[in-house]
C-alpha cells in the first residue's frame, strides 16, 4: 500500500470517526429527554398525554421507518441551512442525527419501561417531584438499558456513515466508493470492510463491558 493511499485510510477513518461520534453526541442528547417524554406521557405514564404523546410517537415512527439513504436526500435542503452545504463530512452529521435521536429515543422509552413500577410509585408516595422521580428513580434504574441503546445506535450509526458516503459525505463509505468501486480497485473495499467490522467489534465490546459493570453496581 502506498504512502497516499494509507494517507486516504488514515483522514477517511479520521472522518467517520468524527461523524459517527458527533452525531451520536447530539443523538444522545436529543434523543433521552425524548424517550423520556415519551415515557412520562404515555397513557401508564406518570404524565399522561396521549395527544401529544401521539404526535412525538408519529414523528419517531415516521424518521425511524425511512429508509436512511432517502432520508439523506430528503434532509438536505434542512443540511444546507445548518452547515451550508450537502456535501462533506459536517453535511453527513445532520441526517445521522437526525437518524439517531428517534432511534435513542425509542430504545431509551423501552428501557424505563422495564424499571419497577413500584419504585415509581413508592416515590410518587413520599411526595416526590416528576423532575425527582426521573433523575433518582427512572434514569438510575435504567441506565445500563440506556447506555446498551445508545451502544447498539452507534454501531448502527457507523453503516449509516458509510452509506453517507453515497452522496459525497466522506468517511471510509466515501473512500470505499471512489477507489474500490469506480476505480475497480477490489482490496480498498476489503480493506474498508475489514475497518468497518473491527471498528463495530471495538464499540459493542466497549459497550456491554459498560452496561455489565453497571447492571453490577
Amino acid at each position: 500500500m502506498s504512502s497516499e493511499m494509507l494517507d486516504l485510510f488514515i483522514s477517511s477513518f479520521g472522518e467517520t470517526l468524527l461523524m459517527v461520534g458527533v452525531s451520536s453526541l447530539l443523538g444522545a442528547l436529543l434523543g433521552v429527554p425524548m424517550g423520556i417524554f415519551l415515557h412520562l406521557t404515555d397513557a401508564d405514564g406518570i404524565r399522561p398525554q396521549t395527544a401529544l404523546n401521539r404526535v412525538v410517537g408519529m414523528f419517531v415512527n415516521a424518521v425511524r421507518s425511512t429508509p436512511f439513504i432517502i432520508l439523506l436526500v430528503a434532509v438536505i435542503p434542512l443540511t444546507r441551512f445548518f452547515v451550508g452545504s450537502s456535501i462533506g463530512t459536517a453535511a453527513a452529521i445532520v441526517p445521522l442525527t437526525i437518524a439517531a435521536a428517534p432511534f435513542v429515543a425509542r430504545l431509551v422509552e423501552t428501557a424505563l419501561r422495564e424499571v419497577d413500577r413500584g419504585l415509581v410509585e413508592a416515590a410518587q408516595a413520599m411526595g416526590a417531584t416528576t423532575w425527582q422521580i426521573v433523575s433518582k428513580v427512572l434514569v438510575p434504574e435504567a441506565f445500563p438499558g440506556i447506555v446498551a441503546g445508545i451502544t447498539l445506535t452507534v454501531v448502527s450509526l457507523v453503516g449509516y456513515s458509510a452509506m453517507a458516503g453515497a452522496i459525497g459525505g466522506g468517511g471510509l463509505g466515501d473512500l470505499g466508493i471512489r477507489y474500490g468501486y469506480q476505480r475497480f480497485l477490489p482490496e480498498v473495499m476489503l480493506i474498508v470492510v475489514l475497518i468497518l467490522i473491527v471498528f463495530v467489534q471495538l464499540v459493542q465490546t466497549l459497550g456491554d463491558r459498560l452496561v455489565r459493570r453497571l447492571g453490577h453496581r
